[in-house]
């Protein structure tokens, strides 16, 4: 009987220290924008994604980023190194600098549930801006993965892209995942536009995020 679990994953989180005042709140494509002066090649690896900064809560625009806010990178475990290079460079993000502190690697881990803050609906990777339709690309990209969940999405949403129209998408929970099955969807993700942090997963403990997020 083997009782290993499931192997490592290939995918990390490369998690730096952010310093500074403020981001905009839609700041994925301006984020996405700057670091493609700093380490262009991560534009070219469709696996890699950037998962949006965590900001202060509340309306205003700038938001203001706290002390514990971080950047994060989900980057194949071999590219690392690669990554290295990146503390003490400033970004400019809209307007706003911001500063790349220390570098630790976190570890990508099954759990039962699932959340992504915007998975995009456009396309094979989401069957249009409808709920049903999004759905139901959600459950065949699921069944492609081999991936056994139950799936609840949350609201509809729309981020900054670069096109002449704003991307639109919706906030995404799974739940009760078998460890394998869990960490093909942290590797993987669900649908398009990793750059701009679309698609990501993360551990959570509550459906209560879903409707929030």
């Amino acid at each position: 009987m083997n009782d290993a679990g499931p192997a490592p994953a290939t995918m990390v989180d490369a998690v730096f220290a952010l310093e500074g005042r403020s981001l905009p709140r839609d700041h994925r494509l301006a984020l996405a924008e700057a670091l493609d002066g700093v380490a262009p090649w991560l534009r070219e690896l469709p696996s890699a994604g950037l998962h949006p900064v965590n900001l202060v809560a509340g309306g205003g625009d700038p938001a203001l980023l706290s002390h514990r806010a971080r950047l994060i990178l989900r980057v194949p475990r071999d590219r690392v190194a690669a990554l290295q290079a990146l503390p003490g460079r400033t970004l400019d993000v809209g307007g706003h600098r911001v500063t790349l502190g220390a570098l630790h690697v976190r570890e990508l881990l099954p759990h039962n549930t699932l959340f992504a803050h915007f998975v995009a609906a456009d396309g094979a990777a989401g069957g249009g801006a409808d709920e049903a339709a999004f759905l139901d690309a959600v459950d065949a990209e699921l069944g492609a993965l081999g991936a056994a969940c139950r799936r609840v999405s949350g609201r509809r949403q729309h981020i900054r892209s670069g096109g002449d129209e704003p991307l639109v998408g919706f906030s995404l929970m799974l739940h009760g995942l078998a460890a394998a099955d869990s960490l093909r969807v942290l590797e993987a993700g669900v649908g398009h536009h990793r750059r701009l942090g679309c698609g990501l997963f993360v551990p959570h403990r509550s459906a209560a995020a879903v409707g929030a997020g």
